[in-house]
């Protein structure tokens, strides 16, 4: 385990927590947003749950008000890196 997400490792998240099937090319473009895919803030909730798990570290609060795949990993990379 690393200490940064990954869009292939958000997409297996995704489909995890939310039964959303999305390929990482998707998530990667800086246009893709979670709403378009439909991912709304409680499947944004259990993926942040998940990795809070995964990793024993606090995930931003913020996280799962995230409008983009992009947003979410941003905050998250960064939680994980300063370990808050």
């Amino acid at each position: 385990m690393t200490d940064r997400i990954t869009v292939e490792e958000l997409a297996e998240l995704m489909k995890k927590c939310t039964g959303v099937t999305v390929t990482p090319e998707e998530l990667g473009r800086d246009d893709t947003a979670f709403e378009g895919l439909g991912v709304d803030s409680l499947g944004l909730l259990g993926i942040v749950g998940e990795l809070e798990n995964r990793y024993g570290t606090p995930m931003p609060t913020d996280a799962e008000r995230s409008k983009s795949p992009r947003q979410f990993l941003d905050l998250v990379n960064s939680a994980l890196l300063t370990g808050a």
